[in-house]
């Protein structure tokens, strides 16, 4: 990967979560992986956040106080993508251990925790051997590890965990509460914005003296919750209580979407990630998932409620696969002030928020236009806030009413546009970044030409790069892509020279990296695969590359491509181009 040198600032003092669960036991690869991550700014401002408050652009951390840390994760994005970032997922499983509440509820929580047991038989520890993909070194994969995590039994004859304690999965093992035997698991589907993960055992002995697990309806305030599962990789299933302290949209650290989140005032430890959270019926009301670290902070964790769950499991039934959570497509601003309200036309009983940009893949980008007063969605009035009623005392950010829908669905939508009302009925689909925050499972994609490995732009290429911290790292035109930049077409890659390969062909070129290739022969780069297109089939003599800040690559084409073979053969590199790229 290259030496990881800090280029600019020191490390911030963030708040960060915790969302990975390698257990003891694991290999010391799980032990770094799953160990707490810094914050990135990939996702915005915690609901209700202004959108124009921005982070730094610069690559150097911005200094946090005491009481700061919400502040520090504000970015100028659509509250579409914004959440609390102050979480950034490890590769391994997570946990939730929910220790001891106020003892003011010590008699309620001692209540719940009695009436789960019955359900505990339910609860499973998962056992995975992970295989990364190597995003430097995109022809190969890591050295495989192992972590632990928990999960538990649903109806049909499946298991529900969480996304990330199965991902990049060679082999998932299961085993039932004293029980000596680990049964092969099958993945089913893996939800990535949601981060669940939905399992099943082909052996009938596995299913034998269980009883699956029932839903419970979303828990209100100060409501006692068990958490129940195996944190700290320990053998034995271990019961913790809490209570839930708030229900909001948050950014979900696994690929940072916005959704609905419960947070309940217990910490998460790893190993407890995909273990359910029982209410005092015995009940399961959510997963366990992540947590938050920070220095001021203590005894919050965070759980998947009922609502997302039965999303992915209803989305799962209905389409036969994972289809995610759909978005508007919009970035937004907050209309709280008086004469910007005045200036588009607002009545004094008129509320809503001014979109800011519509991203051109978005199905409905040809019927909102920037500047459109959202004023409702589905019926529901949207505050000057962005907010929506949710429960009594309660408001909530309106991407929850987005969240509700699945892939495809309709949605009507009320705008003033012009000092006029006008009404139209939109469709949602998933949301289509220019570097995604995930690649769900697929190998990386490379080119490899002259010596010039050429890579698709990705968070997890950017965190296999520059580490971490890449959001501070990293070059500062890449994170202003990262941050700011929408695709203009489905298909649209931010493709870079990766690395330079060196040989007598590229000479000069050395100190080449991580540097976006804008042209080809004065051609525009879509995307990986059609750079490899242009130049497999190019019969030019020099094969010219447009690099940014105005660089430029020249090789002759004959000798460039005759000088393959052998760079490969050098590297023991088994081809020139990712599988995908062939198609």
């Amino acid at each position: 990967m290259g030496d990881l040198k800090r280029k600019r600032g020191r490390k911030p003092k963030n708040a960060i979560t915790d969302s990975g669960g390698g257990g003891a036991g694991t290999s010391s690869k799980a032990a770094v992986d799953d160990g707490v991550v810094s914050t990135s700014p990939i996702e915005t401002a915690t609901n209700g956040a202004d959108p124009q408050t921005h982070r730094r652009l610069r690559g150097r951390p911005k200094r946090v106080g005491k009481h700061e840390e919400e502040v520090d994760r504000d970015i100028a994005a659509s509250p579409e993508r914004r959440g609390h970032r102050f979480i950034d997922h490890n590769n391994g499983d997570i946990t939730t251990t929910v220790l001891s509440g106020d003892l003011r509820h010590g008699a309620e929580l001692a209540a719940a925790a009695a009436k789960a047991v019955p359900s505990m038989d339910a609860v499973l520890k998962v056992f995975c051997v992970h295989t990364e993909p190597n995003f430097s070194l995109p022809w190969q994969r890591k050295r495989q590890y192992s972590s632990s995590s928990s999960g538990f039994i649903i109806g049909g004859r499946r298991v529900l965990t969480n996304a990330h304690s199965v991902e990049h999965h060679t082999q998932v093992k299961l085993k039932k509460r004293g029980s000596d035997t680990k049964y092969l698991a099958t993945v089913l589907s893996i939800g990535t914005e949601c981060d669940i993960a939905m399992l099943t055992v082909n052996d009938d002995e596995f299913w034998e003296g269980v009883s699956p697990l029932e839903f419970g309806d979303l828990p209100a305030l100060q409501d006692a919750v068990t958490v129940v599962g195996y944190p700290i990789g320990g053998d034995t299933i271990s019961v913790t209580s809490g209570v839930v302290s708030r229900i909001e949209i948050l950014s979900y650290v696994h690929v940072s979407t916005e959704l609905l989140g419960l947070q309940i005032d217990a910490a998460i430890n790893s190993g407890n990630s995909g273990g359910p959270a029982f209410n005092d019926k015995g009940k399961c009301v959510g997963i366990a998932f992540q947590s938050l670290k920070h220095e001021d902070a203590e005894n919050i964790g965070y759980v998947i409620p009922t609502p997302v769950i039965m999303h992915f499991i209803q989305d799962y039934e209905k389409n036969g696969a994972y289809t995610g959570f759909p978005i508007i497509g919009i970035e937004w601003q907050k209309m709280e002030n008086p004469d910007l309200r005045l200036s588009v036309g607002m009545a004094h009983n008129q509320k809503g928020v001014r979109i800011r940009r519509v991203e051109p893949t978005a199905p409905e980008s040809n019927v909102l236009k920037p500047s459109d007063v959202i004023l409702s969605f589905d019926g529901v009035d949207i505050a000057n806030d962005g907010t929506v009623p949710f429960r009594h005392g309660e408001r909530i950010g309106f991407s929850y009413l987005v969240s509700q829908k699945y892939t495809g669905d309709d949605a009507r939508v009320k705008v003033l546009r012009k000092y006029k009302i006008l009404e139209f009925k939109i469709k949602l689909n998933a949301h289509k970044r220019l570097i995604p925050a995930h690649i769900k499972g697929k190998p990386p994609p490379y080119y490899i030409v002259g010596g010039f490995v050429f890579s698709a732009v990705s968070v997890p290429y950017l965190r296999s790069e520059y580490g971490k911290d890449y959001e501070f790292d990293a070059p500062v035109k890449l994170l202003d892509k990262l941050l700011h930049a929408m695709a203009q077409s489905i298909d649209e890659q931010l493709v870079v020279v990766s690395q330079v390969l060196v040989a007598d062909i590229n000479i000069g070129y050395e100190e080449l990296v991580n540097t976006q290739v804008i042209s080809f022969n004065g051609k525009p780069v879509k995307n990986l695969k059609s750079l490899a297109n242009m130049v497999e089939a190019c019969k030019e003599e020099y094969l010219k590359f447009d690099l940014d800040y105005n660089q430029i690559v020249v090789l002759q084409t004959k000798n460039a491509k005759a000088a393959t073979s052998d760079i490969l053969a050098m590297h023991c590199i088994p081809s020139a181009m990712s599988d995908d790229l062939k198609s």
